[in-house]
């Protein structure tokens, strides 16, 4: 897994102070010359610049930051968070659809089933995992994962990156539209605790189909919506470079979900993102996970269900008209 990985158009400033520190600091270390006071000076403006450029984020540049190519994807945080991962493949009707994994393991001797959406990092695992949009095999295996997780009483996690469904011809011929709403069904009365991580990017039904749960979080620089601003921007003004009205019109940041009551909670990211030190965001999600779980996990199954539903009914506002 990268750490760091390329500068966006909005980090550029920072990009060029903190090559001029690890140059000073390679020279330093060559020439054998102290410049400690020089390092420490330009490390503050450094940790300044950050703060600034990371506290006044537009939408858009949030939406770049959630699909970050070296953001940890569902298969990091298994390998830094869980223990005992033993995945689990295909629906057992079509085939195995590897743009989402799943299995069980164990969150510190709790045993968990965990599925989620897999981006790929290099040019070959993109295309055999389909940038993170699933076929409708995909969501089947997810819920059959989740289905023998309620049959054994384990406590079910999703991570939610995806831009959404595969929208190819065969993924509809093979019925990408029910087996989204199949989840979406199924998700709701199963009766065991489930925690919704939204990790990058949280698109449309794509996304929806694995974020039905008693507890639905954010990670700070993740996005949440019904389509890409590009997507809507096109739509709109038939022009998708109005992706920034878009993003600024359709209200998809963590803040923006959290205020209408979509989500539940926002998960803090370290400075600059969660791929600038995947390992510190690890530790910070396993530590929500167990405190959330443990909470869920003293609510009986049906209560569960009952507050499952009553949580999404609630979501969205009308105001009826009297004509009369």
């Amino acid at each position: 897994m990268p750490t760091g990985g390329p500068y966006l158009d909005f980090e550029k400033p920072l990009a060029e102070l903190e090559a001029r520190i690890e140059d000073m600091r390679s020279f330093s270390n060559s020439e054998n010359i102290e410049v400690n006071d020089e390092l420490v000076r330009l490390e503050a403006k450094a940790d300044k610049l950050r703060r600034q450029i990371y506290g006044r984020l537009t939408r858009w540049q949030q939406v770049q930051l959630a699909r970050h190519p070296g953001r940890p994807y569902t298969a990091d945080y298994i390998e830094l968070i869980f223990g005992e991962f033993l995945e689990l493949h295909g629906d057992r009707l079509y085939g195995d659809d590897p743009a989402i994994i799943g299995g069980m393991a164990e969150l510190e001797g709790m045993p968990v089933m965990v599925v989620g959406h897999q981006k790929g990092r290099e040019t070959k695992e993109k295309m055999e995992r389909n940038f993170g949009m699933p076929n409708p095999e995909g969501y089947r295996k997810a819920l059959r994962l989740m289905e023998t997780a309620a049959r054994f009483g384990r406590p079910i996690i999703t991570f939610v990156d995806t831009p959404g469904a595969h929208c190819g011809l065969g993924a509809e011929e093979r019925g990408q539209g029910e087996a989204i709403a199949r989840n979406l069904r199924e998700m709701a009365l199963l009766p065991v605790p489930i925690i919704v991580v939204i990790t990058g990017e949280g698109g449309s039904g794509g996304a929806l189909a694995l974020a039905v749960g008693d507890r639905v979080l954010m990670m700070e620089h993740s996005v949440y919506s019904v389509i890409t601003p590009e997507g809507c921007a096109s739509i709109l003004w038939n022009d998708s470079q109005k992706r920034q009205e878009a993003a600024d019109a359709m209200k998809m940041t963590s803040r923006d979900l959290a205020e209408f009551e979509v989500v539940d909670r926002i998960i803090t990211e370290p400075l600059g993102g969660a791929h600038r030190d995947p390992e510190a965001m690890a530790t910070i999600l396993s530590s929500v996970l167990k405190e959330e779980l443990t909470e869920l996990q003293g609510i009986d199954g049906d209560e569960l269900v009952e507050r499952r539903i009553a949580k999404f009914a609630r979501m969205g506002v009308f105001q009826e008209e009297d004509h009369t």
